[in-house]
């Protein structure tokens, strides 16, 4: 699979990121590779590979445990802003 430059800026406008020419070459460039590189991944015959030890123990490496936890006030204390018992943050997205 090849990654074309109506690829890229199909991702850019998904990700909403304005990217000039050069980098919309640079990114085409770049994400070509990576596809490539798992494309050889996937080729490799991993059957006589064993599973890692994290993954074959299920994950965890340790039980869960309770421990005590911050308070709502104690969490907002240093906030520079709060509402009504939770963090105030600005909006940032813009939505045109």
């Amino acid at each position: 699979m090849s990654i074309t430059r109506e690829t890229v800026l199909h991702i850019a406008q998904l990700a909403r990121l304005r990217l000039d020419p050069q980098e919309v070459e640079a990114l085409q460039k770049d994400l070509d590779k990576i596809v490539g590189y798992v494309a050889e991944l996937e080729a490799l015959d991993t059957t006589d590979v064993p599973p890692t030890t994290l993954m074959a123990s299920g994950g965890a490496s340790r039980p869960d445990e309770h421990v005590p936890s911050l308070t709502p006030d104690q969490a907002l204390a240093q906030a520079p802003r709060s509402v009504q018992g939770g963090f105030a943050v600005p909006g940032f997205v813009d939505e045109s």
